[in-house]
């Protein structure tokens, strides 16, 4: 059975946010809410969490996972940026964005793109994420929790308790947080490539 942890969605009580983490220390998938819809997140590290990720959204071995960051500095730890890269990207976060980008070597070998040796990442605006991410103390492997026989992600965190209660260890609940997945932009290329429009204006990696 899940633990669920009901949380302000702007100041968000530390103590279930250190239980939260210590949770994912423990090899736990947890929901969590970000600022373009609701998540599921584990430890970069996590033995167990890509593959129940993969079985709970039907995703193949080719699905890229987001290395969800606290800041720049923990971005820049995992990813290649350039100059003019770096000044795009630092002006559009935190928000609802995902970068693709070149990984670094912290980056585990698994959970890079196996050709391309990219991986995305991104800063969140929702201060409970935040708040996980910086607990934890390193990124969170994460990936939008849509369910495959559904059209958009669930908005609320008990229903999302009741139906995934056998499938993630906790839920975090603060509330609808949206339904639009993120704007991806690709970076690997040496230029801003805007492969999906979603929850962030794509307008400033346009053209």
């Amino acid at each position: 059975m899940a633990r669920y942890f009901d949380v302000h969605p702007t100041d968000p009580q530390p103590r279930s946010i250190a239980q939260v983490a210590a949770l994912l220390r423990e090899d736990d998938l947890v929901v969590y809410p970000t600022d373009s819809c609701y998540a599921l997140g584990c430890q970069l590290g996590s033995r167990t969490g890509p593959d129940r990720i993969r079985r709970l959204r039907h995703l193949d071995a080719r699905h890229d996972f987001t290395l969800v960051c606290a800041d720049f500095a923990q971005l820049g730890h995992f990813v290649r940026i350039d100059n003019a890269a770096f000044r795009a990207i630092r002006a559009a976060t935190p928000g609802a964005y995902t970068f693709i980008l070149k990984a670094t070597p912290e980056v585990p070998r698994r959970l890079a793109h196996p050709k391309k040796k990219t991986v995305g990442v991104r800063i969140p605006a929702n201060p409970v994420a935040l708040a996980i991410v910086r607990a934890l103390g390193e990124p969170l492997l994460s990936s939008t929790l849509l369910l495959p026989d559904q059209d958009e992600p669930p908005t609320d965190g008990w229903t999302i308790k009741e139906e995934l209660d056998h499938q993630v260890d906790a839920v975090v609940d603060a509330g609808d947080c949206g339904t639009e997945p993120t704007t991806v932009v690709d970076f690997s290329s040496g230029y801003p490539e805007v492969v999906r429009v979603g929850a962030g204006d794509p307008a400033p990696f346009e053209g």
